[in-house]
């Protein structure tokens, strides 16, 4: 019987991934950067630019967001720490998708690097 940690390590040899480092100048050049977590990650801190599509609505929202139909788009994943954006870049390859790459290390290793985020506004009290 298969764990999602099994799932995970077959979903990483499956895809390709990109290190933070190397993802500053990918972002640059991509047609679309998805934040795989759920809502509520997401709206405490994303990168610059990502649209929020949590991981169990890919499929579904892919098929029907027009802008994202065209399967040779440059898409970037991320998620947390890696494995919710590796099992995506899976689907969307097994959709026909040419062109998809998942952060090494996920937000996680994005924050570790000291990359920018965005990150809601806090209140101020005067």
């Amino acid at each position: 019987m298969k764990t999602a940690h099994d799932l995970v390590l077959a979903a990483k040899a499956q895809c390709h991934e990109v290190s933070v480092k190397d993802a500053t100048d990918v972002l640059l050049t991509a047609d679309a950067i998805l934040d795989v977590r759920e809502a509520d990650e997401y709206a405490a801190g994303h990168l610059a630019g990502s649209m929020n599509i949590p991981r169990g609505l890919l499929d579904f929202k892919l098929s029907g967001t027009p802008a994202l139909e065209r399967r040779d788009l440059s898409v970037v994943l991320y998620c947390k720490t890696g494995g919710r954006s590796a099992l995506a870049a899976t689907t969307m390859q097994s959709m026909g998708y040419m062109n998809v790459e998942s952060i090494a290390g996920g937000y996680d290793a994005w924050l570790a690097e000291g990359m920018p985020v965005v990150r809601p506004a806090q209140p101020t009290f005067d």
